[in-house]
Protein backbone atom coordinates (compact mmCIF):
# COMPACT_ATOMS: atom_id res chain seq x y z
CA UNK A 1 0.00 0.00 0.00
CA UNK A 2 2.60 2.23 0.91
CA UNK A 3 4.40 1.40 -2.33
CA UNK A 4 1.54 2.52 -4.17
CA UNK A 5 1.22 5.93 -2.46
CA UNK A 6 4.91 6.36 -2.99
CA UNK A 7 4.67 6.03 -6.93
CA UNK A 8 1.87 7.26 -7.51
CA UNK A 9 3.73 10.91 -5.61
CA UNK A 10 7.02 10.26 -7.58
CA UNK A 11 4.58 10.36 -10.81
CA UNK A 12 2.63 13.47 -9.86
CA UNK A 13 6.13 15.10 -9.31
CA UNK A 14 7.36 14.33 -12.60
CA UNK A 15 4.61 15.25 -14.11
CA UNK A 16 4.58 18.68 -12.86
CA UNK A 17 8.28 18.98 -13.54
CA UNK A 18 7.15 18.05 -17.23
CA UNK A 19 4.62 21.25 -17.11
CA UNK A 20 6.75 23.46 -15.65
CA UNK A 21 10.21 22.82 -17.78
CA UNK A 22 7.82 23.23 -20.95
CA UNK A 23 6.99 26.86 -19.64
CA UNK A 24 10.42 27.05 -19.02
CA UNK A 25 12.24 26.21 -21.68
CA UNK A 26 9.12 27.43 -24.89
CA UNK A 27 9.76 31.21 -25.20
CA UNK A 28 7.17 31.18 -27.80
CA UNK A 29 4.26 30.02 -25.48
CA UNK A 30 2.89 32.81 -22.89
CA UNK A 31 1.29 31.43 -19.89
CA UNK A 32 -0.37 34.61 -19.26
CA UNK A 33 -1.91 34.63 -22.70
CA UNK A 34 -2.68 31.07 -22.10
CA UNK A 35 -4.90 32.12 -18.93
CA UNK A 36 -6.32 35.48 -20.71
CA UNK A 37 -7.06 34.57 -24.54
CA UNK A 38 -10.10 35.06 -24.16
CA UNK A 39 -10.99 37.95 -22.26
CA UNK A 40 -14.31 39.75 -21.28
CA UNK A 41 -15.38 42.70 -23.29
CA UNK A 42 -18.18 44.52 -21.68
CA UNK A 43 -21.14 45.97 -24.23
CA UNK A 44 -24.29 48.22 -23.74
CA UNK A 45 -27.22 46.80 -25.92
CA UNK A 46 -30.32 48.98 -26.73
CA UNK A 47 -31.87 47.45 -29.59
CA UNK A 48 -32.51 44.01 -30.78
CA UNK A 49 -30.16 42.34 -28.65
CA UNK A 50 -32.08 43.23 -25.38
CA UNK A 51 -34.06 40.33 -23.64
CA UNK A 52 -37.00 39.37 -25.37
CA UNK A 53 -36.22 41.45 -28.41
CA UNK A 54 -35.39 39.51 -32.34
CA UNK A 55 -31.72 39.22 -32.34
CA UNK A 56 -31.10 38.25 -28.26
CA UNK A 57 -31.14 34.58 -29.50
CA UNK A 58 -27.62 35.85 -30.83
CA UNK A 59 -26.22 36.85 -27.30
CA UNK A 60 -27.82 34.02 -25.61
CA UNK A 61 -26.56 30.92 -27.68
CA UNK A 62 -23.34 29.65 -25.96
CA UNK A 63 -22.04 28.61 -29.20
CA UNK A 64 -21.70 31.90 -30.09
CA UNK A 65 -19.48 32.29 -26.99
CA UNK A 66 -19.67 33.55 -23.63
CA UNK A 67 -22.26 36.06 -22.16
CA UNK A 68 -23.24 37.14 -18.90
CA UNK A 69 -26.32 39.65 -18.11
CA UNK A 70 -25.01 42.09 -15.87
CA UNK A 71 -28.08 44.45 -15.42
CA UNK A 72 -29.72 47.68 -16.73
CA UNK A 73 -27.61 50.74 -18.28
CA UNK A 74 -28.34 53.93 -19.33
CA UNK A 75 -26.35 56.51 -21.17
CA UNK A 76 -24.53 59.33 -19.40
CA UNK A 77 -24.67 61.63 -22.22
CA UNK A 78 -28.14 61.76 -24.61
CA UNK A 79 -28.01 60.09 -27.67
CA UNK A 80 -30.80 60.69 -30.63
CA UNK A 81 -32.39 56.53 -30.78
CA UNK A 82 -34.61 56.10 -33.85
CA UNK A 83 -36.17 53.58 -36.27
CA UNK A 84 -35.50 53.42 -39.73
CA UNK A 85 -35.49 52.17 -43.03
CA UNK A 86 -38.41 49.86 -44.49
CA UNK A 87 -36.33 47.02 -42.23
CA UNK A 88 -37.59 49.34 -38.99
CA UNK A 89 -33.85 49.32 -37.43
CA UNK A 90 -33.41 50.99 -33.92
CA UNK A 91 -30.08 53.03 -34.42
CA UNK A 92 -28.48 55.20 -31.79
CA UNK A 93 -27.15 58.14 -34.16
CA UNK A 94 -23.68 59.15 -32.83
CA UNK A 95 -24.64 62.96 -31.79
CA UNK A 96 -24.08 63.71 -27.80
CA UNK A 97 -25.90 65.76 -26.76
CA UNK A 98 -29.07 65.43 -28.68
CA UNK A 99 -32.21 63.36 -27.90
CA UNK A 100 -32.81 61.28 -24.31
CA UNK A 101 -30.62 59.30 -22.05
CA UNK A 102 -31.32 56.13 -23.60
CA UNK A 103 -31.79 52.89 -21.62
CA UNK A 104 -30.81 49.55 -22.27
CA UNK A 105 -29.22 46.34 -20.51
CA UNK A 106 -25.08 45.80 -19.87
CA UNK A 107 -23.66 42.03 -20.75
CA UNK A 108 -20.13 41.17 -19.84
CA UNK A 109 -19.32 38.68 -23.40
CA UNK A 110 -15.58 36.77 -24.74
CA UNK A 111 -13.89 37.41 -27.95
CA UNK A 112 -16.06 35.25 -29.49
CA UNK A 113 -18.92 36.39 -28.92
CA UNK A 114 -17.90 40.23 -29.25
CA UNK A 115 -16.56 39.23 -32.91
CA UNK A 116 -20.61 38.12 -33.61
CA UNK A 117 -21.78 40.91 -32.08
CA UNK A 118 -19.74 43.24 -34.78
CA UNK A 119 -20.61 40.66 -37.07
CA UNK A 120 -24.37 41.29 -36.87
CA UNK A 121 -24.11 45.16 -36.67
CA UNK A 122 -21.78 45.04 -39.82
CA UNK A 123 -19.17 46.97 -37.24
CA UNK A 124 -16.62 49.07 -38.74
CA UNK A 125 -18.22 49.34 -42.28
CA UNK A 126 -21.83 50.27 -40.87
CA UNK A 127 -21.97 50.96 -37.53
CA UNK A 128 -19.22 51.60 -35.20
CA UNK A 129 -18.43 50.48 -31.84
CA UNK A 130 -16.49 52.83 -29.52
CA UNK A 131 -16.22 52.73 -25.76
CA UNK A 132 -18.67 54.85 -23.76
CA UNK A 133 -19.41 55.99 -20.40
CA UNK A 134 -22.79 54.75 -19.08
CA UNK A 135 -24.47 54.15 -16.00
CA UNK A 136 -25.17 50.68 -14.71
CA UNK A 137 -27.08 49.36 -11.79
CA UNK A 138 -28.16 45.98 -11.13
CA UNK A 139 -31.65 44.78 -12.29
CA UNK A 140 -32.80 44.25 -8.79
CA UNK A 141 -31.82 48.38 -7.75
CA UNK A 142 -33.10 49.50 -11.14
CA UNK A 143 -36.86 48.68 -11.17
CA UNK A 144 -37.59 52.31 -11.15
CA UNK A 145 -36.00 54.60 -13.28
CA UNK A 146 -36.87 57.38 -11.16
CA UNK A 147 -33.76 57.03 -8.83
CA UNK A 148 -31.64 55.15 -11.30
CA UNK A 149 -28.74 58.04 -10.49
CA UNK A 150 -29.26 57.54 -6.56
CA UNK A 151 -28.36 53.24 -7.51
CA UNK A 152 -26.02 53.46 -9.99
CA UNK A 153 -22.27 53.94 -10.74
CA UNK A 154 -20.44 54.79 -14.06
CA UNK A 155 -18.50 52.38 -16.14
CA UNK A 156 -16.80 52.06 -19.50
CA UNK A 157 -18.99 49.73 -21.78
CA UNK A 158 -18.42 49.39 -25.94
CA UNK A 159 -21.87 50.43 -28.10
CA UNK A 160 -22.53 50.60 -31.74
CA UNK A 161 -23.82 53.98 -33.70
CA UNK A 162 -24.22 54.94 -36.70
CA UNK A 163 -21.47 57.45 -36.98
CA UNK A 164 -22.57 58.64 -40.33
CA UNK A 165 -26.37 59.50 -41.19
CA UNK A 166 -28.62 61.59 -43.06
CA UNK A 167 -29.45 64.89 -41.15
CA UNK A 168 -33.16 64.05 -41.73
CA UNK A 169 -32.94 61.26 -39.03
CA UNK A 170 -32.70 63.53 -36.50
CA UNK A 171 -36.62 64.73 -37.30
CA UNK A 172 -37.70 61.29 -36.62
CA UNK A 173 -39.01 60.34 -33.00
CA UNK A 174 -36.81 59.70 -30.26
CA UNK A 175 -37.10 57.13 -27.89
CA UNK A 176 -35.96 57.08 -24.13
CA UNK A 177 -35.78 52.53 -24.85
CA UNK A 178 -36.53 50.10 -27.28
CA UNK A 179 -39.05 47.85 -28.34
CA UNK A 180 -40.39 45.76 -31.07
CA UNK A 181 -43.76 45.41 -29.34
CA UNK A 182 -43.25 49.26 -28.70
CA UNK A 183 -46.47 51.84 -29.22
CA UNK A 184 -45.03 52.80 -31.97
CA UNK A 185 -45.65 49.86 -34.42
CA UNK A 186 -42.93 49.51 -35.86
CA UNK A 187 -41.70 46.25 -36.24
CA UNK A 188 -38.43 44.90 -37.17
CA UNK A 189 -37.79 42.71 -39.84
CA UNK A 190 -34.53 40.15 -38.90
CA UNK A 191 -31.98 40.11 -41.42
CA UNK A 192 -32.79 36.24 -42.94
CA UNK A 193 -36.05 37.63 -44.77
CA UNK A 194 -35.10 40.56 -45.91
CA UNK A 195 -34.57 41.60 -49.73
CA UNK A 196 -30.81 40.97 -50.37
CA UNK A 197 -30.97 42.99 -53.41
CA UNK A 198 -32.36 45.95 -51.30
CA UNK A 199 -29.39 48.40 -49.44
CA UNK A 200 -30.54 49.35 -46.23
CA UNK A 201 -27.68 52.02 -45.79
CA UNK A 202 -28.53 54.25 -48.56
CA UNK A 203 -32.00 55.10 -46.55
CA UNK A 204 -29.90 56.28 -43.56
CA UNK A 205 -25.98 57.03 -44.44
Amino acid sequence: MLFHIAATAVLTSIAILEIYSFYEVSPSVDIHLLINESPLHRVFVYGTLKRGEPNHNLIQDAANGYSKFLGIGRTATPYPLVIATKYNIPFLLKKPGFGHFVFGEVYDVDTKMLSKLDELEEHPAFYKRSEEDVLYAPESKAKSTDNFEEVSTLIKVWIYFLPKFKASLLESPMYTSYSNEGSHGLKYCEKYVRDPSYNHRSEVQ
